[in-house]
């Protein structure tokens, strides 16, 4: 059967995503260094408004609660026992929500990085990362979920390894990689790459693309790169809300409703089918965002000096393809 994602994308010209997790976490009461996936199980009513925030603004896609909800990060909270039910639990509210909502909404299992480097570079083996994957990929499809989500992946091995659990499990599955500093992952991937990358996937996504990073300039600058590869499949867009700035203690993004508008048009006319945004973005943006896209024809494809004109300068020159020096590794969570 066709899985559900796969018909919208088949009946729309673009399907609006959702937005940060980690942020309204934040500003629920999450404190630095709780590991969200708890919360599914000690305040579901919290999760459940997370969810209905994304589905009022008018999300045709919502991911779950899950990101870090893997063996490897959740055994720094000693609950590395409980990934399973985690997992499902944050799918369980997310199915409630979308078929509450009385209209087709994505439920999308979030499957962030392991936490780990894999080998040669590090010691995490191919095998243990399928497993690590597979383990978290059971319970969120077991709770309810439509799809399964890899996002925020930086190395080409750990893609790969997600790509053959989510096989093993047989769950159809989107996935994004983060872009840097000078167009490409934290180990080295460019628009280029990851094109190729997927393309030669057994087990392809039903769509792939580009999510975090730094600020939504420079993700439409990677778009640009994936368009010009000419992916025979969607492409998935989910840029910051603007560019962090710590004020008074907290992490604030200073993107605006209104940027966040003209980026979702940007994105559209880049190529993305997918639209919404990662770090920063709350139901306010994802509002302006779709009123956007409904009430503005589609344009042309932009160049840099567009991107540049509407949201703001890029962080480098470089924009991975032309053999700019590769960005300097940094740990981060989705969604923050």
């Amino acid at each position: 059967m066709t899985d559900l994602l796969s018909e919208l994308l088949a009946e729309r010209d673009w399907l609006l995503g959702d937005g940060a997790t980690g942020t309204t976490l934040f500003n629920m009461g999450l404190e630095a260094g709780e590991a969200p996936e708890i919360w599914n199980e000690t305040h579901p009513d919290r999760i459940r408004a997370l969810y209905d925030g994304a589905i009022n603004a008018g999300s045709d896609i919502f991911l779950t609660n899950s990101f870090g909800g893997n063996f490897s990060r959740l055994k720094l909270h000693d609950r590395q026992n409980d990934v399973f039910t985690l997992n499902r639990i944050a799918a369980e509210i997310g199915r409630e929500a979308a078929d509450a909502s009385g209209r087709k909404i994505v439920v999308a299992g979030s499957v962030g990085p392991t936490g780990e480097i894999m080998e040669p570079v590090g010691e995490l083996s191919f095998d243990s990362a399928v497993e690590i994957f597979e383990e978290q990929a059971k319970g969120l499809m077991e709770g309810g979920a439509d799809v399964l989500w890899l996002e925020t992946i930086s190395a080409p091995e750990e893609y790969k390894a997600a790509a053959k659990a989510f096989q093993n499990v047989d769950a159809p599955w989107v996935g994004t990689m983060s872009f840097d500093t000078a167009g490409r992952t934290m180990m080295g991937v460019t628009a280029t790459d990851m094109v190729a990358m997927v393309e030669g996937l057994e087990n392809k996504p039903i769509a792939f693309g580009a999510n975090c990073g730094v600020g939504a300039s420079d993700l439409l600058r990677t778009l640009l790169g994936f368009t010009q590869a000419n992916p025979s499949i969607p492409i998935v867009s989910k840029g910051n809300a603007g560019i962090p700035k710590y004020v008074h203690g907290h992490i604030h993004y200073d993107g605006t409703p209104e940027l966040m508008g003209e980026y979702a048009l940007l994105a559209r006319d880049a190529g993305a089918k997918i639209i919404g945004g990662c770090c920063g973005t709350l139901p306010e943006h994802l509002v302006a965002m779709k009123a956007a896209l409904e009430s503005r024809p589609r344009g042309p494809i932009p160049d840099a000096d567009t991107i540049r004109a509407a949201l703001g300068a890029f962080s480098s020159d470089s924009d991975g393809l032309d053999g700019g020096t590769a960005p300097k590794r940094r740990n981060r969570r989705r969604g923050a």
